[in-house]
């Protein structure tokens, strides 16, 4: 048997328990980018290890795609994200 956390994806929204969570840091305004040619999403100032959420999150529309010119800009959530929040 495996040791690996089970991540489990609602029905609902198709977002994941970590996706959500990452959406509400954001809202919270706990959010930054890293800017570049790739986006680092950062929460409290640290690099979200799980940059394969980030970019679902960036691909589906719910994050403000960030300035790849800018050095650190705050993340927002778009219109989805925030109706994805159910809000």
């Amino acid at each position: 048997m495996s040791d690996m956390p089970v991540t489990t994806v609602s029905s609902e929204t198709g977002l994941s328990g970590r996706e959500r969570a990452l959406l509400r840091a954001v809202s919270a305004g706990r959010g930054e980018f890293r800017g570049g040619c790739v986006p680092v999403l950062l929460i409290d100032g640290l690099a979200c290890t799980d940059f394969a959420a980030a970019h679902r999150l960036l691909g589906a529309g719910l994050l403000v795609p960030p300035d790849a010119t800018v050095p650190l800009a705050p993340a927002a959530l778009t219109d989805a994200g925030r109706a994805a929040l159910g809000g």
